[in-house]
């Protein structure tokens, strides 16, 4: 889990490769066509039906809408939480190479320039979350969670595993 741009779905691919498991990319399942957001039911539905595979790795948040359904089956939780200069630099890149080549997300949508401009942008919607660390450590707590705080000390526990290290070896909180 983490912040927007701050590198779960490249983390959480290379780590299900890892562990030869399903990547299961929570934004694919949740986003429809014109920006729609699948109904509750569907959704928990979607995601549930991809967690009874032996093991899984998933990325995204959606606390809201899942509440800790995904949390309780993990055997541990992934948080990126890089600074936010770093999410801004990359959520800045990412949106306007987005914009530019017309990148298709989840086969149905592309980013516009609304993803600056809206009152519900990604930005703000970014910033926000990243004022929310506090809350996010509260309510992660009972779970077992290694939180990287940058993106080369997530790197160096992921070639750890790459190598064949234990999955559940611990880092700095």
């Amino acid at each position: 889990m983490g912040n927007a741009a701050s590198g779960k779905t490249t983390f959480a691919r290379r780590l299900s490769g890892a562990l030869g498991v399903p990547h299961v990319e929570l934004d694919s399942l949740f986003w429809r066509a014109n920006w729609e957001m699948a109904p509750a039911d569907e959704f928990l539905a979607d995601v549930e039906s991809r967690l009874t595979a032996r093991g899984w790795v998933v990325d995204g948040n959606y606390h809201s809408r899942l509440g800790t359904s995904v949390l309780e089956r993990a055997d541990l939780v992934v948080w990126l939480d890089p600074p936010f200069r770093t999410i801004l630099s990359r959520l800045l890149r990412r949106t306007v190479r987005r914009i530019r080549t017309h990148e298709l997300l989840w086969g149905v949508n592309r980013e516009t320039w609304s993803a600056f401009l809206a009152r519900d942008s990604l930005l703000v919607w970014a910033m926000r979350a990243h004022l929310r660390r506090a809350a996010t450590a509260e309510w992660l707590a009972p779970f077992d969670v290694v939180r990287f705080r940058s993106a080369r000390d997530a790197d160096a526990w992921l070639q750890d595993r790459e190598r064949g290290g234990d999955a559940r070896a611990r880092s700095r909180r």
